[in-house]
């Protein structure tokens, strides 16, 4: 049987992440936290937003601010979008 999460993007139960993401404790939140599906949806986001602003993910200051938005993302806060971003339904 599936292991389910109380997604805080989707607010329902939803099909877990396999293992957490990341090492250490904001992983772990991540996986007892988000989805699979929330998860997936993610992983798209951040590669728009580094095309869109040109971003450099050797820099420090690119990296925060991407792990910022990705926190704004999962819960369901006012993140970047690149222009012309419609989610899909």
């Amino acid at each position: 049987m599936e292991k389910l999460v109380f997604c805080k993007k989707y607010k329902q139960d939803l099909p877990s992440l396999d293992n957490p993401p990341y090492p250490g404790p904001k992983g772990q939140e991540i996986y007892e936290t988000v989805s699979k599906k929330a998860w997936n949806d993610w992983l798209h986001h951040p590669t728009m937003l580094s095309n869109e602003r040109q971003l450099n993910l050797t820099d420090k200051a690119s990296r925060k601010w991407l792990n910022e938005q990705m926190d704004l993302f999962l819960s369901n806060g006012d993140f970047e979008k690149p222009s012309g971003f419609r989610p899909e339904d």
